[in-house]
């Protein structure tokens, strides 16, 4: 039986053992991993419950990456005095997803389509990909006026009386919701935008 006092040592020195880039590296290997299952997942849920990909991938594939900066988020807003670690680990977290996740295998496929020999452009085609990033702007504006009418109105991003966090997080909800219930409608031909 390992003692609670050497786990703990252990976990140190897991964490200081070359300054800490062995422990990052391999958490970004189990983050990789679990991205992937993640998307499996999502992928087999939205074929078998009948749900088109651009659907699957912003409400099953978005939740389940998207959570664990929730948490963190949230763990942030507790613990910090100011909402910068909470919002500065949102908005890195989508640049993150945005400029890395989408451009690094993008550069990846450009330069293997250059080296294959076949002289084939890449070419990535979109369905919906101008209306849902227009659609996302547009909510995200009006999340951060919102962030904006908390700071004028209550002093801050953060707290404020029960009725303000309550209404603050409705409306937050009710962005998101929009957004997923717009670009749903786009996405089934409902709505004949664009």
């Amino acid at each position: 039986v390992v003692s609670t006092q050497s786990t703990g040592l252990l976990a140190r020195a897991a964490r200081f053992f070359c300054s800490g880039y062995p422990a990052f590296l391999i958490s970004l290997i189990f983050i990789g991993i679990l991205t992937a299952i993640v998307e499996q997942v999502a992928s087999l849920l939205g074929c078998v419950w009948g749900i088109k990909k651009a659907v699957a991938g912003i409400t099953l594939v978005a939740m389940g990456t998207s959570l664990p900066d929730t948490f963190a988020s949230r763990s942030a807003a507790i613990h910090d005095d100011s909402a910068d670690a909470a919002i500065g680990n949102v908005t890195g977290s989508n640049s993150v997803n945005v400029f890395l996740g989408l451009g690094l295998p993008w550069m990846l496929a450009v330069v293997w389509k250059m080296v294959d020999g076949k002289g084939e452009p890449f070419r990535v085609g979109t369905l919906y990909l101008e209306f849902s990033v227009i659609l996302f702007v547009m909510v995200a504006c009006l999340a951060i006026l919102t962030l904006i009418l908390r700071r004028v109105l209550v002093g801050g991003e953060l707290g404020g009386s029960s009725i303000v966090k309550y209404s603050t997080g409705s409306i937050c909800l009710t962005l998101w919701a929009t957004y997923i219930l717009v670009a749903s409608l786009k996405a089934y031909d409902v709505l004949k935008i664009g």
